[in-house]
């Protein structure tokens, strides 16, 4: 009698317990991993070069300035006929120089433009795996691989 009393205690207490969940985590074989595609536009630079142009409205302001500038430098070197040469000299440098600044110096420049070029990058995976025969589909930040890190929960239903 007291072995029965006892073993109806233990069965009330075990039928008015709470169920215990269980939890742990395992891997899953993945059978696809479908990654989802988002474009993005990425800016570079593209610079070509440019050769000079020729162009027929020259202007002379600036051979004629730069002359000028030329002259009255060299005229303050030397003395005498050095002086008359120098001022020379520096007249004809001064008027190319000059030149060179108003009308270009022939040579090739560049020119440069900003281009957007459209890239595609994944965004995030749709991975289907499966555990102990069940098919699940999930959308994961990368590429698990060939297998899928999974957290199990078992209770027990009534």
């Amino acid at each position: 009698m007291k072995r029965s009393a006892l073993l109806s205690v233990i069965l009330a207490a075990v039928a008015t317990s709470p169920a215990r969940a269980a939890d742990f985590e395992t891997t899953a074989r993945v059978l696809s991993a479908t990654p989802r595609m988002e474009t993005y536009s990425v800016p570079h630079q593209e610079c070509t070069t440019v050769a000079p142009t020729a162009s027929n409205n020259r202007s002379v302001a600036g051979s004629i300035i730069g002359g000028i500038a030329g002259a009255l430098l060299g005229a303050q070197v030397g003395q005498g006929n050095g002086r008359v040469a120098a001022a020379a000299v520096g007249a004809g440098t001064g008027a190319i120089v000059g030149d060179r600044m108003q009308n270009g110096n022939g040579q090739p420049g560049q020119s440069c433009t900003t281009v957007y070029q459209q890239e595609q990058r994944p965004s995030g995976y749709m991975v289907t795996y499966q555990y102990h025969g069940q098919t699940v589909t999930d959308w994961l930040p990368n590429d698990p691989g060939a297998f899928v890190h999974v957290r199990v929960h078992l209770q027990a239903v009534d």
